[in-house]
């Protein structure tokens, strides 16, 4: 059987069938062609449902019950719009944004966003150890301590090994390797609408109230809160994996179609064999619409069900009962093992190390493009776990040994809050590359491939006045570049305002 890009190319319903069986094969064939697209965006899913997530919506639950919903909600609508930018980025450029950081920036800036992604990934990786320690703990009652939780996470790096490979094309271990992510990620949608449908006393109005802005929004809590919300929701690492994880079948479909065309020298300092891939026009064209659709599709039915999900169940549980906002994850483990039996404690643990198990091979993958993007530092998967899981644990243990659960649910939500604040960093550099033409303009020649000559491209106008040549320019819209500005700016005036609150101790 053809591969289904090739089929879809070369296959068109014929024009003498009757128009609604056209219409038919046309739907059939796109959503074979789609198919083929799922794993990517599964992925990145996995980095809005890791145990951070659980520890900054379980707190926002048991604090304003389900008044912030309206958060998760504009922090996932604010996720598909910069995941969508950053698949824009990497697809017509060829480049993960570390790369593109690198190339096109100086080299101080590369440098200074460099250590705020090393950052982002140790301050998300320390939730993933103790998410993972904890639930570990939790399904061993007891018999499993934190300690020997951490050193059991480590285990997912050997399916990164076996599994994944970073470039060339979409193997058939990579698919495997994304259908593995993918079963995770469902495994934990089930377990939650499995403890959505044991609530009681709760009714659809007041869950579909939260979505709505509220009054209380605006406290210094709840501030702390939304962006613990936002920063747990549209991590940084995300924005390098949305850039990174789209090459596989672009670069597939140009070999299919024999238009995979020797890669580029990076820039003039590369070392030899050191080799961008760049697109040819049809297969950017012929992917970005189905890559964008499948990242959406997935985060909306994954990432923000469960997350909403997490918010609902807390709010529903812990609301109203002293102490409650500090109760943590152990807290809530607790309590729905207590009020709505036992089996339902089990699947929030459970959700909780896959989360926990998921996300960490996904950071893994982040990081090894943060680190070869930006300064070129090519490293083996297990090693790369193993310099982050060393950074991570420390901290971990060193909390989780003098404050105990109460200071692991406060590291757990204070993680998220570090990667709020880290996200303008981040998303800036995705917004603006995306806007600019001067990065978003492709010179092809008639067959469709790029063409990078230096000879052509030191020409800011080359294939204005040559027939040969053709340049389309795939920067944003105006009115979608206005709406990533606006989105940039309201990320950074949030946690501008959560500075000045935490200065002011009003926090």
């Amino acid at each position: 059987m053809p591969d289904p890009l090739t089929f879809t190319l070369s296959r068109s319903p014929p024009s003498s069938l009757p128009a609604w069986r056209r219409a038919g094969r046309k739907i059939f064939h796109v959503l074979r062609t789609y198919c083929h697209f799922v794993g990517p965006g599964m992925m990145i899913s996995v980095a809005y449902i890791d145990p951070g997530n659980y520890a900054a919506d379980v707190a926002a639950g048991a604090s304003y019950r389900f008044k912030l919903l309206f958060i998760v909600f504009l922090s996932n609508i604010f996720a598909i719009y910069l995941q969508a930018l950053c698949i824009h980025l990497g697809t017509v450029t060829g480049m993960d944004l570390a790369t593109m950081l690198r190339v096109h920036c100086p080299r101080w800036l590369n440098y200074v966003v460099y250590v705020f992604g090393e950052a982002a990934i140790i301050a998300t990786d320390i939730a993933e150890v103790i998410g993972t320690a904890i639930a570990l703990k939790l399904l061993s009652n007891d018999k499993i301590p934190l300690l020997a939780g951490c050193a059991i996470s480590i285990i997912d790096v050997v399916f990164i090994l076996i599994f994944y490979r970073q470039h060339g094309t979409a193997t058939l271990a990579t698919r495997v390797f994304e259908y593995m992510i993918a079963g995770l990620v469902l495994g934990v949608l089930i377990c939650f609408a499995i403890q959505l449908s044991h609530l009681h006393d709760t009714t659809t109005g007041e869950v579909f109230k939260g979505f709505l802005p509220s009054s209380e929004l605006i406290q210094g809590q709840a501030i702390y809160q939304a962006c613990s919300i936002l920063g747990a929701t549209v991590m940084p690492h995300s924005l390098y994996l949305g850039s990174g994880l789209v090459q596989g079948r672009l670069r597939q479909f140009d070999e299919q179609n024999n238009l995979l065309r020797p890669a580029a020298e990076d820039d003039e300092d590369s070392a030899p064999g050191d080799k961008i891939y760049e697109p040819s026009l049809r297969a950017i064209r012929s992917c970005i619409g189905y890559a964008i659709a499948e990242c959406t599709i997935s985060l909306l039915t994954c990432a923000f069900f469960i997350n909403s999900a997490i918010l609902i169940v807390a709010g529903a549980s812990l609301y109203g009962i002293p102490g409650s906002a500090n109760a943590g994850l152990p807290g809530i483990y607790h309590l729905l093992s207590n009020t709505l039996g036992a089996s339902v404690g089990k699947l929030f643990a459970a959700a909780l190390l896959l989360s926990g198990f998921s996300a960490g091979i996904i950071c893994t993958i982040a990081g090894q493009m943060v680190c070869e993007g930006h300064i070129r530092w090519k490293i083996k998967p297990w090693q790369r776990r193993l310099l982050t899981r060393l950074l991570s644990i420390l901290p971990s243990m060193v909390v989780a040994g003098s404050l105990g659960e109460k200071g692991i649910n406060q590291a757990l939500v204070g993680s998220q809050v570090a990667l709020s604040v880290i996200l303008p960093v981040i998303s800036a550099p995705v917004v603006y590359f995306t806007i600019r033409s001067k990065y978003m303009t492709i010179i092809c020649d008639a067959s469709g491939h790029r063409v990078s000559s230096p000879a052509v491209l030191a020409s800011s106008r080359a294939g204005e006045n040559d027939p040969s040549l053709q340049r389309v320019n795939m920067r944003l819209h105006p009115v979608w570049a206005v709406f990533g500005v606006l989105v940039w700016l309201f990320i950074t005036v949030m946690n501008v305002a959560l500075l000045a609150l935490l200065g002011l101790g009003k926090t």
